[in-house]
C-alpha cells in the first residue's frame, strides 16, 4: 500500500443495507488505491437488501410467487446496473466476507469511516441502534479523522456522542440527509402502487400515536440532533438542475453528477440517498487525498 492511501472502515448490518450505497463507495475508494475494512454486529458476512437488488416484491403484485418476478415499479426502484454490477463483484471481495465486530473496532486502525444506509428495518435497526458502532463513532468524530455519512447512515451519526461534549457528533454541524420529501415520496408510492401489505417498508421508524407525520422520518431525527434546524441543508430552490436533484427520479453516475447532492462540513461528508452515492463516495475519497489537517467542528 502506497503512503497516500488510507485504510476506511465500513459498518454494516447483517441484513438490509443498501446495495448502491455500500458497493459503489467501496468500489471507488478501491479504485483510488485505498483499502476498504467491514464490521458486521457479530463478524458474520453481511447481505444487502434483497428488494434493491432483485426488484422482486415491490410491485403491487409481488406478493403472488408467480408473479413477483415480472417487475416494472421494481425496475426502477431496485439499485440500477452499475451499482448491481459493483455489489456482485464486492460479494466475492476477502474484506466483505471477513468481516470485524463491531465490539473490537479501535479507532486508531482507520483514516476514514463511512458511513451507509437502508431502510429495511427488519436488518438496519441492528447497526442504527447498535450501542457499541455508536460509541465508536463518536470516538471517531472526536479524532477529527475524515467521516462520511449518507442516507440512514447520518440517523447512525445523529444517535452517536461525543465523549468530549456529550452531545451528537453533529451538534455544530451541518449536514444533509435523507429529506422527508424522498422519503414520503417513497413510503406513499408503497401504499398506493407497490407493496401496499407491508406499506412501511421505505420507513425504518413509523410515527406513534400523536406525533406529527414525519415526526420519526430521517430528516426529522437528524435535524433534532442540530443546534439548528437551518444546519439541515437541502437543495435549494432555483439551484442549477434543481428538479433533476430534488424529485427522486434521477441518480447520479461516474459520468454524471448532476442529480447528486452532497455536503461538507470540515471533515465531514454527508448525502441524502443512492441517488447521490458516486458524487459522495468521490468527494469523501478527495478528501482523504487532500492530506488536510484536522479541523475542530464549529
Amino acid at each position: 500500500m502506497s503512503a497516500s492511501s488510507k485504510i476506511i472502515l465500513i459498518p454494516i448490518p447483517n441484513l438490509d443495507f443498501d446495495p448502491s450505497e455500500v458497493a459503489v463507495s467501496w468500489r471507488i475508494l478501491t479504485e483510488r488505491g485505498h483499502t476498504v475494512v467491514f464490521a458486521t454486529p457479530d463478524g458474520r458476512p453481511a447481505a444487502a437488501d434483497p428488494l434493491m437488488v432483485s426488484g422482486e416484491g415491490l410491485d403491487i403484485w409481488g406478493f403472488l410467487p408467480l408473479l413477483k418476478k415480472i417487475k416494472l415499479l421494481g425496475l426502477a426502484l431496485r439499485a440500477n446496473a452499475a451499482a448491481r454490477a459493483d455489489y456482485a463483484t464486492l460479494q466475492g471481495e476477502r474484506a466483505f466476507q471477513t468481516p470485524l465486530t463491531y465490539a473490537e473496532l479501535q479507532v486508531a486502525d482507520y483514516d476514514g469511516l463511512l458511513l451507509p444506509g437502508g431502510h429495511n428495518s427488519r436488518g438496519m435497526r441492528a447497526y442504527l441502534e447498535s450501542q457499541p458502532l455508536q460509541h465508536f463513532v463518536g470516538a471517531f468524530f472526536d479524532s477529527n479523522k475524515p467521516v462520511a455519512a449518507i442516507c440512514h447512515g447520518v440517523v447512525l451519526a445523529a444517535r452517536s456522542r461525543s465523549p468530549r461534549t456529550g452531545k451528537s457528533v453533529l451538534y455544530g454541524r451541518k449536514t444533509t440527509a435523507l429529506t422527508w420529501k424522498l422519503e414520503h415520496s417513497a413510503w406513499t408510492l408503497m401504499k398506493f402502487c407497490g407493496r401496499f401489505w407491508n406499506p412501511a417498508y421505505y420507513r425504518t421508524y413509523g410515527e406513534q400515536a400523536g406525533e406529527a407525520a414525519g415526526y420519526r422520518g430521517v430528516q426529522a431525527e437528524v435535524t433534532r440532533a442540530l443546534v439548528q434546524s437551518d444546519d439541515f441543508i437541502d437543495v435549494a430552490p432555483g439551484a442549477p438542475d434543481y428538479f433533476r436533484k430534488s424529485s427522486g427520479l434521477f441518480r447520479d453516475s461516474t459520468h454524471d453528477s448532476r442529480p447528486a447532492f452532497v455536503m461538507q462540513d470540515h471533515n465531514y461528508i454527508s448525502a441524502r440517498w443512492p441517488g447521490d452515492v458516486h458524487l459522495f463516495a468521490a468527494t469523501f475519497a478527495q478528501l482523504l487525498e487532500a492530506g488536510l489537517p484536522a479541523s475542530q467542528p464549529g
